[in-house]
């Protein structure tokens, strides 16, 4: 089956490791046309704004995206072009898997644990205000809908992943309007689910159980803030942000996406580990239904970080992107 994809190569490390990526899977036979666009400041420069409508318009027709990571300024600037795009194509559901994987240096060794995020509202709907000189406000948005979609929709994963508990994580002893609302719609949606566990955690307390005990937990559930707190915390108790995936999803579209930042410092010096981005694109895979060729590339990564010969400075090693890259498609194409 050939598909077709928008290709988002970002900026810093985005093309190297955006290029590592296609590799990979043209290594495993799969057939993908990609539409290559442009996001972020590259967008900025070449279209004056960082989500022009091209972009938009490339990703509603194809339904599916690939992107590498976009620099976001810190305190300044423009606004995140990673946040627009969740909200302009209503990608309510952030899904970040967080799993052990043999040869990542850790400090566990049997993490398995699924982080689902609110990813269009809460304090990152964007609306702030400066009141006066010196006093700024900043506007937690929850939504009834917003609460529900994200909830049934963790719910659902759940149960065609064959996941038995979800936590939702909360601060509702102080928050008790907003995230009371993101109890209550959890405390109801659980009911239709009598296969699963339901059960609710303060978010702080979450945090130290998570880093004494995370087997204790399965599927997190979480607001957009907190929900990208802890889902940073969860990849560095496998290895960090170089080797956990991302995935952006709503009811039409889907973008898959490296989580860690764009290392600028690096870019252009064929350094940059693309593991995180090569095992967004499985997720991607899987939701293009080619579950044969994400299965190969699963097990030759695994295998390829395992045996520890070809590692990049990250993970310990000494291989340059394009070696590691080499070695791993040298892997996909000998169980094909």
């Amino acid at each position: 089956m050939s598909h077709k994809v928008t290709l988002i190569p970002g900026d810093g490390i985005g093309p190297e490791i955006t290029e590592a990526t296609v590799r990979v899977i043209e290594a495993a036979g799969v057939d993908i046309e990609w539409d290559r666009q442009e996001a972020g400041i590259p967008a900025l420069k070449e279209h004056g704004e960082t989500v022009p409508n091209q972009l938009l318009d490339s990703i509603r027709e194809n339904k599916v995206a690939l992107k590498g990571p976009l620099t976001t300024l810190v305190g300044k600037g423009f606004r995140s072009a990673n946040v627009q795009l969740r909200q302009k194509l209503d990608l309510y559901a952030n899904l970040r898997p967080v799993k052990s994987i043999g040869g990542v240096p850790s400090r566990y060794d049997k993490v398995d644990l699924v982080i689902v995020r609110e990813n269009t509202e809460d304090l990152y709907s964007g609306i702030e205000n400066l009141i006066s000189p010196g006093v700024t406000q900043a506007i937690k948005v929850v939504t009834e809908r917003a609460s529900y979609l994200i909830t049934r929709w963790a719910f659902e994963y759940a149960r065609r992943h064959n996941r038995k508990k979800i936590t939702l994580v909360h601060k509702a002893n102080i928050m008790k309007v907003s995230d009371g609302l993101f109890l209550r719609i959890f405390e109801e949606v659980a009911r239709d689910y009598p296969d699963i566990t339901a059960e609710d955690k303060i978010v702080d307390a979450l945090c130290m159980r998570l880093v004494m005990d995370p087997s204790e937990f399965d599927v997190l559930l979480l607001g957009n803030l907190f929900g990208d707190i802890v889902s940073d915390l969860a990849a560095g108790l496998v290895g960090g942000l170089g080797v956990v995936p991302g995935a952006n999803i709503g009811d039409e579209y889907a973008i898959f996406e490296a989580v860690h930042g764009s290392a600028p410092d690096i870019a252009g010096k064929n350094l940059a580990n693309p593991t995180a981005l090569i095992f967004s694109a499985l997720l991607m895979l899987r939701h293009l239904g080619e579950h044969d060729a994400a299965d190969r590339i699963w097990k030759s990564i695994v295998v390829t970080l395992a045996i520890g010969h070809h590692l990049t400075r990250d993970l310990g090693g000494t291989c340059s992107t394009t070696e590691f890259t080499d070695a791993l498609v040298k892997e996909i194409q000998s169980r094909s």
